[in-house]
């Protein structure tokens, strides 16, 4: 039987991409922060049984019999059994503050918040890329294709930039502003959203690869502003990242008008964030009064929850 320690924790946190949606997957880099207020738990606690049992708000049972919506935690979860021989029973306790399809990163959040608490039950000692290698077993069965920026960015306190094929890595952020991150109440639909570029590339190549280079260089732009403090240029990519993001065609009319409002009310740049066609948008504001009146704003023109989130703290 192995030494473990009941009890054991791990967390993990909401993400959301600032820069770089869908071009990452054709090779453009992208811009993703960790937003560390909005938290998953997961606690393992043993049982006197030989039972593996996982409680959350989705699906209270065996782990055996995950929904198919949750295979991807049951594979890692499995894996994790498997190599450890004679592990004894266990109960998993999921809690999250992360709404599900809203391009927070909710899947990734789960997995790396599991991995973490299973390997300190196990008192493994794990580096980073372990780390990040179990966590992508269940982003593998959860996303099929996934670009690794979910989970690297959930693992991580520091703004992630990353380059499809290529190691993840924390950028600098020297910047004096807000932002409002507000889900629009509208299920994101990323599969969908995915499929339109996939179209769009067949039947207008040029100007959809046009497009992607063009977010691609926004990206790079947006490094530069994150380093430099250069808050108004990053309001202006972000606008510019948007309009792009809606000639891909993943934007929606209901996110469109959220969006307006926003820079009606103080945003210096508004853009979706994460897969689109509904989910998340977030807002770039100069100081915390500014962020709590859009915030405000917001929820009054319909918006479901809202997040304000202080660049300055992700050093």
């Amino acid at each position: 039987m192995y030494p473990v320690i009941s009890g054991a924790r791990g967390t993990s946190h909401a993400k959301i991409i600032l820069m770089g949606e869908h071009a990452v997957v054709y090779g453009q880099p992208a811009i993703a922060l960790p937003l560390l207020t909005v938290q998953t738990q997961v606690t393992v606690t043993t049982l006197p049984c030989q039972q593996f049992l996982l409680e959350s708000d989705y699906y209270s049972g065996a782990v055996a019999d995950l929904p198919t919506q949750m295979q991807g935690f049951k594979d890692l979860i499995m894996h994790l059994i498997t190599t450890h021989p004679n592990s004894p029973g266990f109960k998993l306790t999921l809690t999250s503050q992360l709404p599900a399809e809203r391009g927070m990163g909710s899947s990734a959040a789960v997995a790396v918040a599991l991995v973490k608490a299973l390997t300190n039950f196990y008192q493994d000692q794990l580096s980073h890329d372990e780390l990040l290698d179990l966590a992508n077993i269940a982003e593998k069965a959860t996303h099929k294709n996934p670009s690794g920026l979910d989970a690297a960015t959930a693992a991580s306190n520091q703004p992630i930039w990353l380059i499809r094929g290529q190691k993840p890595r924390p950028i600098p952020i020297k910047m004096n502003a807000y932002l409002v991150i507000c889900d629009s109440g509208i299920k994101g639909q990323t599969s969908q959203a995915i499929q339109i570029v996939k179209k769009k590339l067949i039947e207008s190549p040029q100007a959809g690869q046009t497009t992607l280079t063009k977010l691609g260089q926004l990206a790079y732009k947006s490094r530069e502003f994150l380093a430099k403090n250069q808050i108004q240029a990053l309001g202006q990519a972000f606008d510019a990242a948007h309009h792009e993001l809606q000639k891909l065609g993943v934007s929606l009319p209901a996110l469109d008008n959220l969006i307006t409002i926003a820079r009606q009310n103080g945003s210096l740049g508004s853009k979706l964030t994460g897969g689109g066609r509904g989910g998340c948008f977030i807002n770039l504001l100069p100081d915390y009064a500014s962020a709590k009146n859009l915030a405000a704003q917001l929820k009054a023109a319909g918006a479901r929850q809202i997040w304000i989130q202080a660049l300055n703290q992700l050093n």
